[in-house]
């Protein structure tokens, strides 16, 4: 479990500047990472083509490549997060088309297109039918991959006290249940409860559920991504209390 962050002020609009920063600092970082992680891929082909005869060495590349590329984790964890924002505004923004703890895909997304069936303008109101569309392009454009949210927010109350043992001061004003698909299959799913804390700002407890399998190339990257999810949530405002992530079989 990490340590917690600094404290972030009463500054409640999002600092565009540390944003832009913090989301381009990890941008350069992913890229050195997987760019290091190709080339000692391509090193340990020609390495096993140079050791071995051609076609033994062909085959110990392609045995190699595999495991690289072969779905063997799941990604799992949680956070609580603390900002001086009340309920209302922190409800509003996890079940908008941007969420705070997605600003590594849509703050560098080339496009991003939302589709807002409801407004949620208090945290009692149902905002659920939000949906956005994140597009990336790749291979200078000649490639391009979409991510599909969709995100629904529901009232606390209908959990019926089933969360943090029923005790009603502890239950979440609302959730908010954010699903994301890549090519039709799963991409991430992660479960947030707001509550209200006693000085008037909310308390986010994030659930990150474990819907894919990565393969071996995604864990430096996901090291990468750890090291400035702190720095991201700063700069939209909330307080990284205490995060455990976990890669599981």
């Amino acid at each position: 479990m990490s340590a917690p962050s600094a404290r972030v002020g009463s500054r409640r609009r999002t600092d565009r500047d540390a944003l832009d920063d913090a989301t381009a600092r990890y941008r350069r970082a992913e890229r050195a990472v997987s760019w290091t992680l190709a080339l000692l891929a391509a090193g340990a082909v020609l390495a096993a083509v140079t050791a071995l005869s051609l076609w033994p060495g062909v085959a110990v590349a392609g045995l190699l490549l595999l495991a690289l590329r072969a779905p063997a984790f799941q990604r799992r964890g949680t956070a609580r997060l603390r900002t001086d924002a009340p309920p209302a505004t922190v409800v509003r923004e996890f079940a908008s088309g941007r969420p705070p703890i997605l600003a590594f895909q849509w703050a560098v997304a080339d496009e991003v297109r939302e589709v807002d069936d409801g407004p949620t303008d208090s945290a009692d109101e149902d905002a659920s039918g939000t949906a956005a569309t994140y597009e990336f392009s790749y291979l200078l454009g000649l490639k391009t991959v979409e991510l599909d949210l969709s995100v629904d927010a529901s009232d606390g109350d209908a959990l019926g006290g089933a969360v943090d043992g029923g005790e009603p001061e502890r239950r979440p004003v609302a959730t908010v249940e954010i699903e994301g698909t890549a090519g039709g299959k799963p991409w991430a799913s992660y479960a947030v409860a707001v509550r209200g804390a006693a000085d008037g700002g909310s308390v986010v407890d994030v659930e990150l559920r474990p819907t894919r399998r990565f393969d071996l190339r995604r864990l430096p990257q996901g090291r990468v991504a750890e090291r400035y999810y702190a720095d991201v949530l700063a700069a939209q405002g909330y307080e990284v209390v205490e995060r455990s992530v976990s890669m599981t079989r």
